[in-house]
């Protein structure tokens, strides 16, 4: 069985590193009229699911929905974009080690 939860971990910790790029992060969410959080909480949201179903760390999925409701209060928004892709990344490498085993 294919690992899809480790894939889409990959996938929203690099969104959420550009989204934690100072300045640049910020503007595309505001020009986005705010919408590109609603995508980051859909793709949380379907990365939660899928590593439930593959038996995988969800910690760093849960901590992506509260990154995208909390995300529009400024630099709470950038510490918390920041926070999230570092922890998806460890999620990632964690659970794609456990998959080699």
């Amino acid at each position: 069985m294919k690992n899809y939860s480790t894939g889409m971990k990959w996938v929203t910790a690099i969104a959420e590193g550009f989204l934690a790029i100072p300045i640049i992060g910020g503007v595309f969410v505001i020009s986005s009229g705010y919408s590109a959080l609603g995508v980051m909480f859909v793709l949380h949201a379907i990365t939660l699911l899928l590593s439930i179903r593959d038996m995988q760390g969800k910690a760093a999925s849960i901590l992506g929905l509260v990154t995208s409701v909390v995300s529009a209060i400024p630099f709470i928004g950038w510490f918390m974009h920041l926070l999230t892709a570092g922890a998806l990344v460890l999620s990632a490498i964690t659970s794609r080690s456990r998959i080699n085993m």
